[in-house]
């Protein structure tokens, strides 16, 4: 399967001007055969707590990502902002060219930044199959709480994890993709923003590792209009996951039983 991480700048709280971009980056990719296509959380919009002006409740964002995906035959994710209720959600679909295949709610809302004055939390950790893979997927925060993870990859291969992670921390960002790919020999797909937003620097460093934790090597694909750091990561994958824990069985010994009785104490 090929996979292409896009590591943009997302314009601040403009949709239209984001979803145009989107599309010449996905009318450049289709000559590449990409399958999927990852764009990183809240792809539209930046990390916004104002709801008032991206929450939907049309979903218009993935029926958007669906005629993409019609259009240039690959799948999508994308990133948007439901509305609820009172909270709203920070939602990431995947979308095929038949239509959405996976919708995912961030189970951790960010608190440092408020995000949890804004956002619920989901209560999900649904699992998708597409091109012979199995796929979740964790947004940003999530990344820090290892516990989803292990139970994603008891049926993912690949797990993709959008973000909109700031520079200042970008060395936690990239030794936690390589440990949670190490924990649970699988697929980890890290996409992030690059660029200037609301008085954050993001730093991008968008890229995946094997089941093995070996950072993959691909091919880097530049938009003609792309901002300083913006460009698409391309990956090639076979399934090496079973293969990887055939050679050195590290999860059959897990013990599930016994680290909940753990959280009892």
């Amino acid at each position: 399967m090929k996979i292409a991480l896009g590591q943009m700048h997302i314009r601040w709280e403009d949709k239209a001007a984001n979803l145009a971009r989107v599309e010449n980056w996905v009318e450049l990719l289709k000559e590449k055969n990409i399958d999927l296509f990852v764009l990183p959380e809240m792809s539209l919009t930046g990390f916004s707590m104002h709801t008032e002006l991206t929450k939907e409740t049309d979903n218009i964002t993935v029926a958007e990502a669906e005629r993409l995906a019609r259009k240039y035959q690959m799948a999508v994710g994308i990133g948007w902002v439901k509305d609820v209720g009172k909270f709203c959600e920070n939602r990431y679909s995947i979308v095929t060219p038949e239509g959405e295949i996976l919708e995912y709610t961030k189970l951790h809302p960010f608190s440092y930044s408020g995000e949890d004055r804004y956002f619920q939390g989901g209560t999900l950790l649904p699992v998708c199959e597409y091109r012979g893979y199995h796929l979740g997927v964790q947004i940003c925060y999530d990344l820090r709480f290892p516990e989803a993870f292990q139970a994603l990859s008891r049926q993912a291969d690949l797990i993709l994890v959008p973000a909109n992670w700031p520079g200042r921390r970008r060395e936690h960002w990239i030794s936690l993709l390589q440990a949670r790919a190490i924990e649970n020999q699988c697929y980890i797909a890290g996409v992030n923003c690059v660029g200037d937003m609301d008085g954050q620097t993001y730093t991008g460093d968008s890229r995946l590792y094997g089941p093995d934790g070996a950072l993959c090597s691909g091919e880097t694909l530049m938009p003609a209009d792309a901002q300083p750091g913006e460009c698409a990561f391309i990956y090639e994958i076979d399934d090496q996951v079973k293969k990887v824990r055939t050679q050195f069985p590290v999860k059959k010994d897990r013990r599930d039983a016994l680290y909940r009785q753990f959280y009892e104490i």
